[in-house]
């Protein structure tokens, strides 16, 4: 789409408004709304001036002053606001050199595929994610010096079985039974429907809706594969549409890794596949169907693996989820059915253009340009660099002897764990200057001053429980 293109579709739906979005650097859509009249084709090379001392780990007081430049590509009505307004995500860029900026996380996502077509493997990266997430009815919390609490509600629960709801009708999913019986029990089948109904009011293809493992409203809706900035742009897009939907039906949906104590967290499956002048680059005559190059993508994730994490589960909830011995994918394994590895090649079809590798770590509190972006640096150093992945692990993970266990590595324990592997491990982001080594230190600095101090310094609830007697 030219801009011409955009001020004839602004024209053509009413737009009063025009809403430029951009991501910042942990991973939270920015925005800010100006009048259709201050946007012409010039906006879109001259872009729009903001304070980026402002936005969480970008500029210094005394180098504030950014530019965000729409790209016309991106143009959409917003679904929500009262008045007819345009939306168009920008790239942030300097307003003296013009240079696209080093910690605009769509900047390093362009970057990636730039990189990818420069190794001459591939000329499309095609990314999939699974993001689940949770709706409640009632969240609050409070985090102060002398105390500290959380409390979840929903009318799916299960420990509301007893609550007195003038009448309770009953039918919540008990922990681990929610995948997926259909209602009553499922609450939220219209809820998902309408959700899913308006992302492909834009543009944003679903290939499926449903209720997830856990009690309590965990759901997926699952958005078809797309190229990885194009796929960055649409994660943006599905957390906010999903957030507004439940918001004006008087829930909230949160996409926490971990919010419920002994129940399923919440994953983001990522698949990602290779394509060459419209070739698949994984489909071959390897085990489970896939290319030598798959096997050594594989390679390059589970070398990786442990620095990937401070990118594609950056957040110190997210190792609530990612422990040893339950369900979750820790096992630096690959397999083409055990769902407990953490890469798995789906069998579900045999077309060479359904064969990708599945890395089942991640989880959708990341920032998707950057997570999507490691993994693919993940996958082409490992290609590059022939790592050989080993012997699949087929077996069953929970029957095998603690001996045999113990020779299969683990994805990290901690963000601060996954933040130490990312120091020392990090080479292979920032070939072809995807990932600067200004980003790589500013988001250990970020999420270790901001994130994992300040949940090390705080005394756990439940440690009043286990200590205060002491």
């Amino acid at each position: 789409m030219k801009p011409s293109d955009v001020l004839d579709m602004a024209k053509e739906n009413g737009a009063k408004l025009v809403d430029i979005r951009f991501m910042d650097f942990p991973g939270i859509w920015q925005h800010f709304s100006v009048p259709i009249s201050e946007l012409d084709e010039s906006s879109f090379e001259d872009g729009y001036g903001f304070d980026g001392s402002s936005m969480r780990g970008w500029q210094p007081i005394h180098a504030s002053d950014m530019l965000v430049i729409p790209d016309p590509s991106t143009a959409k009505m917003d679904p929500f606001f009262k008045d007819p307004t345009l939306v168009l995500i920008g790239n942030i860029a300097d307003p003296i050199t013009r240079e696209p900026y080093s910690r605009d996380p769509r900047n390093i996502a362009h970057k990636a595929e730039a990189y990818l077509k420069s190794t001459g493997l591939g000329d499309t990266a095609f990314i999939g994610p699974e993001a689940e997430f949770f709706i409640f009815d009632d969240v609050r919390f409070d985090s102060s010096r002398n105390g500290s609490f959380y409390q979840v509600d929903s009318k799916e629960g299960i420990w509301n079985t007893g609550r007195d709801e003038g009448p309770n009708l009953a039918y919540k999913p008990r922990h681990k039974e929610g995948y997926f019986p259909v209602p009553p029990m499922d609450k939220f089948q219209d809820l998902r429907s309408e959700m899913t109904l308006i992302l492909e009011s834009l543009g944003i293809d679903i290939e499926a809706q449903h209720h997830e493992v856990a009690t309590a409203g965990q759901a997926e809706i699952d958005m078809r594969f797309k190229p990885l900035l194009e796929m960055g742009d649409q994660l943006v897009w599905f957390k906010y549409v999903l957030k507004n939907v439940a918001y004006r039906s008087g829930h909230t949906v949160t996409f926490m890794p971990k919010p419920l104590f002994e129940d399923n967290g919440t994953g983001m499956h990522t698949h990602i596949s290779i394509w060459k002048d419209g070739t698949p680059l994984f489909a071959g005559d390897k085990y489970a169907g896939v290319s030598q190059e798959a096997l050594w993508g594989i390679g390059g994730i589970l070398k990786h693996c442990k620095a990937l994490c401070a990118f594609t589960n950056p957040t110190t909830n997210s190792y609530k989820r990612l422990v040893p011995g339950f369900e979750a994918p820790v096992n630096l394994a690959y397999s083409s059915r055990n769902r407990s590895a953490a890469i798995r090649i789906p069998m579900y079809s045999a077309s060479p253009k359904a064969k990708r590798i599945e890395f089942r770590t991640p989880d959708p509190s990341c920032n998707g340009y950057l997570a999507f972006s490691a993994v693919l640096m993940a996958v082409l150093d490992g290609i590059e660099n022939k790592i050989d992945p080993g012997d699949p692990l087929d077996k069953d993970i929970y029957g095998l002897p603690p001996e045999e266990l113990a020779e299969i590595p683990s994805a990290p324990g901690s963000l601060e764990e996954a933040l130490a592997a990312l120091k020392e491990d990090s080479e292979f982001l920032t070939k072809g200057d995807v990932f600067t080594q200004d980003v790589i230190d500013m988001w250990i600095d970020y999420k270790t001053e901001n994130e994992v101090n300040p949940v090390k310094l705080r005394p756990h609830p439940h440690e009043f429980f286990l200590y205060y007697d002491i």
